[in-house]
């Protein structure tokens, strides 16, 4: 067992070098990044891409629902697995606490190997352990082609009680990018895998090369893990954000950010620039969503525009910047996003793409969004100030007994 686990650890390591090589030879020229709009969009893509497969499935998701979205992809992936395709799945135990495990023995039966990321949810914790999730969105097939972004596998409209389906994306990336991409879902397969003491070790086999032409966009694959890639996408946030000259939009379903990141976007607009935010109008998760309307104060004196979506839950994680620049994926700027879980991003250097992204996003400002005017949030009740204001004191104190530590003397992120 020992020389097992000695083999493990260094296979392990020699997976993760490869990709801390790849994820910080910064953009990959070459690729053909296309943005997908909400989950009919991405369901159909996943699905088709499935059926393509020849070699190798990874999908590593946070939720996983027992519903018509959740069976159809499980039909997918289940003809490719009858049809020889090696089928890797990844789902979150507290994302996926409710997935019967009858999806789960469905799947194993035909030979797709599915994994639980942290399984043992206690509900009498707040261990920063307990709070570090996979939260990731991630769909790998053979080389061709991969999928990053916010959309989980549940359905639209799915206890959310609306007709309307949740705001989100996720793109579709062909070209190299994909091996990058890759290589880092088999090193968080194997890391589960190994840990949980499972059979299912990947071994970097080789497959065909992709027979995708790719396309001219430069971009980079970032993932936050607790190792090595901890701040990984704080970082390209504000650089970015630092040197951004005339626009900066950002959509968050979850916004909470630390001194660093709201000190930049208030010093973007200082200097002249555009800051526009689209945040959550509905609150599915009533803590964040008060903690979040206790910034809006500051936000606002600094002439940033807030505007909150209602027509539906917003769940989008993207931002443009200056018409180049733009990511999509699976992290909030909150917390939970940017200090514990497990996340992705991708980050294109294109205007083609940025300009697609920022009339979507442009559009749904002018059509949907409910702009919050300083002088009318002023006159707010004293009792929401209240109530967002402790909700502010609580949610930092809950991030504090979860065990996050000052660094170097200083909260970077209180």
């Amino acid at each position: 067992m020992s020389h097992i686990m000695s083999h493990g650890k260094l296979h392990l390591r020699g997976l993760y070098q490869k990709v801390l090589s790849a994820s910080w030879s910064g953009f990959v020229p070459g690729n053909q990044v296309t943005l997908l709009h909400n989950g009919a969009a991405y369901f159909s893509a996943i699905e088709t891409a499935f059926d393509q497969a020849r070699h190798e499935i990874y999908l590593a998701t946070y939720i996983y629902e027992n519903d018509a979205t959740g069976q159809r992809i499980a039909d997918a992936l289940i003809r490719a697995a009858l049809r020889g395709v090696k089928v890797y799945v990844l789902i979150d135990g507290y994302g996926c606490k409710d997935l019967p495990r009858s999806m789960l023995d469905r799947l194993r039966t035909v030979g797709v190997k599915a994994l639980i990321f942290r399984p043992r949810i206690s509900p009498w914790t707040f261990r920063r352990k307990r709070l570090r999730r996979m939260h990731r969105k991630i769909v790998v097939v053979d080389r061709e082609i991969a999928f990053v972004g916010g959309i989980n596998i549940i359905d639209d409209a799915e206890t959310t009680g609306e007709l309307l389906p949740r705001y989100d994306y996720a793109v579709a990336v062909q070209g190299p990018l994909v091996d990058v991409i890759r290589l880092s879902a088999q090193r968080l397969w194997s890391m589960v895998a190994w840990s949980s003491f499972r059979k299912g070790m990947v071994r970097s086999g080789a497959l065909p090369l992709s027979t995708s032409t790719g396309g001219s966009m430069s971009a980079a694959f970032l993932i936050r893990d607790n190792f090595h890639h901890r701040r990984d996408i704080e970082a390209a946030y504000l650089r970015a954000i630092k040197q951004a000259k005339a626009e900066i939009f950002l959509a968050s379903a979850y916004f909470f950010p630390g001194l660093d990141f709201r000190h930049a976007l208030i010093n973007a607009a200082r200097r002249g620039v555009r800051v526009v935010l689209l945040l959550q109008g509905k609150s599915d998760h009533r803590l964040q969503h008060y903690a979040s309307q206790a910034l809006y104060g500051n936000f606002l004196a600094a002439k940033i525009e807030i505007y909150e979506f209602h027509k539906s839950f917003l769940h989008a994680k993207v931002a443009v910047i200056d018409g180049h620049w733009a990511t999509v994926g699976s992290s909030n700027i909150d917390p939970f996003s940017l200090l514990l879980s497990r996340e992705a991003n991708v980050v294109v250097d294109d205007e083609a793409f940025a300009a697609t992204l920022a009339q979507s996003l442009k559009k749904t400002v002018e059509t949907d969004g409910r702009r919050i005017l300083t002088d009318k949030w002023k006159q707010q009740p004293a009792g929401l100030r209240f109530i967002s204001w402790l909700s502010y004191g609580l949610l930092r104190f809950m991030m504090g007994i979860s065990g996050y530590a000052p660094e170097n003397g200083r909260a970077r992120n209180e």
